[in-house]
């Protein structure tokens, strides 16, 4: 992983065109890459405000921003020294077909997983980890799900294609368990009769310390194999205003990476940031949030595949 500091000839955004300035890898599976980035433009499944397909070069821009440290804050290691990545663009689909970009989506991350890569994936709206989870399972078996959120997505009355149903059909498909799952900043209505997931809601996790979220999410994870998904729309529209369906009482992006942060030791398979609406965003913040807990995510994933010495 080549870092600005490595490159001094290099202003800040000048030919800045992969996550964190990694160089774009159409073949990702000829790398040697421990980690490949994947853009999804997708917004077809959205209830609210479209726009979602814009997220991932909005992500990519703002990662200029943090690609200048050698050491992110508060690490004490260098990202680059002990894993590689590449970004492999974005996925082409046919316009406008949400069934081919579903079986794309799942086919790509079926060959990136099988070849002993990790996939960070950038949305695109909600319904982008729905695939995901079906190709990971391919690989991984039943999985635990940590899902931050503002909504449960767990509604069962949506289309095939919703970014409001994937957490209802994914344990209907024995992708996830919800008795290994949590669900954190949730603040819309739910039925929670029979919902099976833990439920850590936007009240309770801003009056928790991050500690105690984490501890309650390590409790319910355990040893299993863990997908981390983060709707954008979980951080409070102060912080992230630029997504479809903000919901006020939401998390600040201080303790969302404080959380992430602390999910050092579990065994985490798979990650995604989606719902960046970048048309609604305000200097870039909410771009700048989601390449941010990217970032974190990363650290957190080498540190727990024993990559760090």
């Amino acid at each position: 992983m080549t870092t600005l500091a490595d490159k001094p000839d290099y202003s800040l955004y000048s030919n800045a065109f992969g996550y964190l300035r990694q160089p774009l890898d159409f073949k990702p599976l000829e790398s040697d890459a421990d980690v490949v980035v994947i853009g999804l433009p997708f917004d077809m499944a959205v209830t609210g405000r479209s726009g979602g397909r814009m997220g991932p070069g909005a992500i990519r821009n703002a990662s200029t921003n943090l690609a200048w440290e050698e050491k992110r804050w508060p690490w004490d290691f260098s990202l680059s020294e002990y894993i590689k990545i590449v970004d492999a663009g974005d996925l082409v689909f046919n316009c406008g077909d949400a069934a081919d970009f579903t079986e794309r989506t799942e086919n790509f991350a079926s060959k990136v997983l099988a070849s002993g890569k990790t996939l960070l994936s950038f949305g695109g709206d909600h319904f982008v980890t729905l695939p995901l989870l079906r190709a990971h399972h391919k690989q991984f078996g039943k999985m635990a799900l940590l899902h931050f959120d503002a909504h449960t997505d767990t509604y069962s009355q949506g289309s095939k294609f919703d970014h409001g149903t994937m957490f209802y059909h994914a344990p209907n498909e024995g992708l996830i368990d919800p008795a290994h799952s949590v669900q954190v900043g949730i603040r819309t209505e739910y039925t929670k009769e029979g919902h099976g997931f833990q439920v850590i809601d936007a009240a309770m996790a801003n009056e928790m310390t991050a500690d105690e979220i984490v501890a309650q999410i390590k409790a319910r994870v355990g040893d299993m194999p863990l997908y981390v998904t983060f709707d954008i729309d979980c951080l409070d529209p102060a912080f992230a205003p630029g997504t479809g369906t903000p919901v006020c009482g939401g998390l600040t992006s201080d303790k969302a990476l404080k959380i992430i942060r602390g999910l050092k030791g579990l065994n985490i398979v798979g990650m995604d940031v989606v719902e960046v609406a970048p048309a609604y965003d305000s200097a870039d913040i909410t771009a700048l949030a989601g390449a941010t807990l990217g970032l974190e995510m990363l650290h957190v994933w080498a540190l727990g595949q024993g990559k760090v010495k």
